[in-house]
C-alpha cells in the first residue's frame, strides 16, 4: 500500500490517532483461532520481551554524557543521526540483547531501542531545565525576585515564552529533594531514578518482516499481521508464529486516509490499538483572519465564546450575545472524588507509618485494599477529565463552524498558579484541565482547517471591550454597589458598557487576537501556534465597535376593515395526529404548553453512596447539575448560540390559550 498522500491545493498532510482493539486473531500456519484472553497472553510475552530489553538500555545510559551525546545530533565521524531513535542508538553504538538463552529476531530489538531512544532524547530538555533551576537556585525558592526570575530564564533554553508554573514545579522538586538529603541534587539524574520501559510494541519501529497493516474490501475494517511468541520464553525462531488479526476501524477515521502501523498495548485483559493514520485537512492559517471566535475560561461556566468580525476598514464587530458551557456538576463530581482520593491517601500513610517497613504486618493486606481503591478512585477522576475536555473543545469548535470563524482565540493561562486565594478557590482553579481542552481544541479544529491560536491573557477582564477603561467589578446587575466579579461595568459616561464578565472577556480576547494576527508564530516545540506579547499600538485598535439594532419601518396603514375577533379564543388544536407510542397510565398528553424537563430524579439522588455512585454531599456548594446525578450529560450545559441573525420562528403560526 502506498504510503503517499495526495495533496489538493490549500491542503495539507495531517498526522492523528485513533483508539482501537485486538479481539481475536488466527494462527496462519496451523488456522487456530485465537481468542481474546490468548491473543492478549501472547501480545503480553512479545510486550515483556520488549520491555526488559529497553529497561537495560535505560538503566545503562541514565547519564549526562550518553544524554547530551544522542541529543548532539551528529556520531563520532561527525554524521549527523537519523530521526528514527533505533537507528541513531546502533550508529552510536548502543545495543540491546535479550536475556541468555531466549531467541528474538532483530525487529523485536528494534522495538526496545526505539523506545529507549525516545525517552533518552526527551529527558535532554528536563536536563537543560533542572541545570538552570540548580544554577540559579534563590535565596528563597518560594518567591523568586524578578532578577532571579531574569537569571533562571536565561539560564533555561526558551526560558523567556516558557511558563512559570514549569519552573516553580521543578523548583518544588528540587526543595523536596534538599529536604530529604540536605543537599541539591548535581543533575536531573540524581534528582529521577531511571525509568522502567514501557509494556508496550511500537511497531512502527519494525517493517514487513515482523508487522503490516493493510484495508480490506471494507473500508472499515483493517488486517494487522504480526509475529508474536508462542511460549513466554521462545527458544528459537520456530516459537514464534504470524499471526493476523482482523481490526474494526473507528468512524474517526477517513475511508481515504493512509494507515500506518499501530502501538500496542496490554490494558484490563485486552489488546489496545493506537492506530496512527495520515489524511488531508484544509490548510489552517496564521493570519488573514476576518471572523474569530473568542474563548474565555471561567470556574462555573468552563467555558465563555463568542465570535467577533473584522471589517475592511478596521473596525471589530461583535456577532451575537456569545454562548457559555456550564460544567458546575462535573467539576462537583471531581472535587468529591479529589475528597475521597485525599482521604485514602492519608490513611494508607497512616498504614504505612504504622507497619514501618515490615512486610509481615498485620495491616500489609488492608494497605493492598487501599492501594487498589486509589488506582480506581484515581481512573475515574482521569476519565472525567477527559470526557469533560472533550465535551468542552467539541463545543468550542462547533460554535467557531457555526460562526463561519477561521480562527480560534484562546487565552494563554499556562503560568497562572491556584495560590494566594481561599483554600476552596485554589482547589478548584488546580483541578481544571485547560491544558487538556486546548489540546484536543487543536485536534478537532484541524480537522476543519481552524487555527487555534493562544493570546495573552493579562488585563482581558479587566479593560472595557469597548474603549479599555478599566471595569467596575460588581456583584450583579441589580446591585450597582455591592463589590464582587460577576458583573462588569463601564465608568467612561461616553460609553457606558455593562454586561457579564466573561462576555466582555471574551471579546477582548477575540479582538487582540484578530490586532495581532500578523503577530502569530509556531512554538518549535510542539508546533501550536501562539502570540507571545501584547504590542502596544496594535493594542489600541482592539475595540469592539458597538452595532446598532436595524428597525422595521414597514407600512402600517390601514387598508381594509378591522378583522373581528372572538372575546373567547378557542384553544389551539393539533394539525396533525400525533405519532403513536407507547401509552403510560395516563395516557397521551394533550398538546399545549408543558414543561419538558426531568420529573423525576434516580435512585442515587436521594441518598449518599461511595465512589461508585454521582451523589452529591448537601454541605457546600450543590449545584443542579450534581443534585440530579445521573451521568455526564445531565452536567454540562451549554447554552444555544445566539449570532446575529435570528433563525425563523417555526411556531409563529400557533395560537395561544391567553
Amino acid at each position: 500500500m502506498s504510503r503517499k498522500l495526495p495533496l489538493g491545493e490549500g491542503e495539507t498532510a495531517r498526522t492523528a490517532c485513533a483508539r482501537g482493539s485486538l479481539r481475536a486473531g488466527v494462527v496462519e500456519k496451523t488456522g487456530e483461532v485465537l481468542p481474546t484472553a490468548a491473543l492478549t497472553q501472547r501480545v503480553g510475552w512479545a510486550a515483556d520481551l520488549v520491555n526488559g530489553m529497553a529497561t537495560e538500555l535505560l538503566a545503562t545510559h541514565w547519564n549526562d554524557a550518553d544524554v547530551d551525546r544522542l541529543a548532539s545530533g551528529v556520531d563520532a565521524g561527525g554524521q549527523s543521526l537519523p530521526s528514527n531513535a533505533w537507528m541513531a542508538l546502533r550508529r552510536l553504538g548502543w545495543a540491546a540483547a535479550p536475556a541468555a538463552g531466549i531467541r528474538v529476531n532483530d525487529r523485536i530489538v528494534r522495538m526496545a531501542q526505539e523506545q529507549a531512544g525516545r525517552t533518552l532524547r526527551s529527558v535532554k530538555w528536563r536536563t537543560d531545565l533542572t541545570a538552570g533551576v540548580i544554577k540559579t537556585w534563590p535565596a528563597e525558592p518560594g518567591r523568586r525576585t524578578p532578577g532571579e526570575w531574569d537569571a533562571v530564564r536565561e539560564a533555561v533554553p526558551d526560558g523567556r515564552h516558557l511558563p512559570s508554573s514549569v519552573i516553580n514545579s521543578r523548583t518544588r522538586q528540587v526543595v523536596a529533594y534538599v529536604k530529604r538529603h540536605g543537599r541539591r541534587p548535581a543533575d536531573v539524574f540524581e534528582l529521577e531514578a531511571a525509568p522502567h520501559g514501557a509494556r508496550m510494541l511500537l511497531l512502527s519501529a519494525c517493517d514487513g518482516q515482523q508487522a503490516s497493516i493493510a484495508r480490506g474490501d471494507d473500508p472499515g475494517r483493517a488486517l494487522l499481521r504480526l509475529q508474536l511468541p508462542v511460549r513466554p520464553d521462545p527458544r528459537s525462531y520456530q516459537d514464534w508464529a504470524w499471526v493476523a488479526c482482523p481490526i474494526t476501524l473507528p468512524p474517526t477515521i477517513p475511508p481515504g486516509a493512509v494507515l500506518h502501523l499501530p502501538t500496542l498495548r496490554v490494558h484490563q485483559g485486552r489488546v489496545r490499538a493506537d492506530l496512527a493514520y495520515t489524511h488531508a485537512v484544509p490548510t489552517a492559517r496564521r493570519s488573514g483572519h476576518a471572523v474569530a471566535l473568542g474563548v474565555d475560561w471561567g470556574l462555573n461556566t468552563l467555558l465563555s465564546a463568542g465570535a467577533v468580525r473584522l471589517h475592511d476598514n478596521g473596525k471589530i464587530s461583535a456577532l451575537g450575545a456569545g454562548s457559555m458551557f456550564r460544567a458546575a456538576g462535573v467539576l462537583a463530581k471531581q472535587h468529591r472524588l479529589r475528597r475521597e482520593s485525599e482521604h485514602l491517601h492519608a490513611k494508607t500513610g497512616h498504614y504505612e507509618r504504622l507497619m514501618a517497613g515490615d512486610a509481615q504486618h498485620p495491616l500489609t493486606g488492608r494497605q493492598h485494599v487501599l492501594a487498589e481503591e486509589i488506582r480506581y478512585v484515581s481512573g475515574r477522576r482521569s476519565n472525567l477529565n477527559d470526557a469533560l475536555a472533550w465535551a468542552a473543545a467539541r463545543w468550542a469548535v462547533d460554535q467557531a463552524i457555526t460562526a463561519g470563524a477561521s480562527v480560534i482565540y484562546v487565552e494563554d493561562l499556562r503560568s497562572m498558579e491556584a495560590r494566594g486565594m481561599s483554600r476552596t478557590l485554589n482547589t478548584r482553579l488546580s483541578q481544571q484541565v485547560r491544558g487538556k481542552v486546548v489540546e484536543r481544541m487543536r485536534h478537532l479544529a484541524a480537522e476543519t482547517g481552524i487555527a487555534v491560536v493562544a493570546v495573552p491573557a493579562r488585563g482581558t477582564s479587566r479593560h472595557c471591550p469597548r474603549c479599555l477603561v478599566p471595569l467596575r467589578h460588581r456583584k450583579a446587575p441589580d446591585r450597582p454597589t455591592a463589590p464582587g466579579w460577576k458583573w462588569a461595568i463601564c465608568p467612561n459616561p461616553d460609553c457606558g458598557w455593562q454586561g457579564d464578565r466573561d462576555t466582555g472577556a471574551w471579546q477582548r480576547i477575540a479582538a487582540r487576537g484578530l490586532t495581532h494576527q500578523t503577530k502569530t508564530v509556531v512554538d518549535r516545540t510542539d508546533g501550536s501556534m501562539v502570540i507571545r506579547s501584547v504590542v502596544d499600538e496594535l493594542e489600541t485598535k482592539a475595540v469592539v465597535t458597538p452595532t446598532t439594532t436595524k428597525t422595521s419601518r414597514r407600512d402600517r396603514s390601514k387598508t381594509g376593515p378591522t378583522r373581528p375577533r372572538s372575546t373567547r379564543p378557542a384553544p389551539r388544536r393539533r394539525r396533525a395526529p400525533s405519532p403513536t407510542g407507547p401509552s403510560g397510565p395516563a395516557g397521551k398528553r394533550p398538546e399545549g404548553h408543558a414543561s419538558t424537563g426531568r420529573r423525576w430524579l434516580p435512585r442515587a439522588a436521594h441518598r449518599h453512596q461511595g465512589v461508585t455512585t454521582i451523589s452529591t454531599p448537601t454541605t457546600g456548594h450543590r449545584p443542579r447539575g450534581a443534585a440530579l446525578g445521573a451521568g455526564f450529560h445531565l452536567h454540562a450545559h451549554a447554552t444555544p448560540p445566539r449570532w446575529a441573525h435570528s433563525m425563523p420562528d417555526a411556531t409563529s403560526c400557533m395560537g395561544s390559550l391567553n
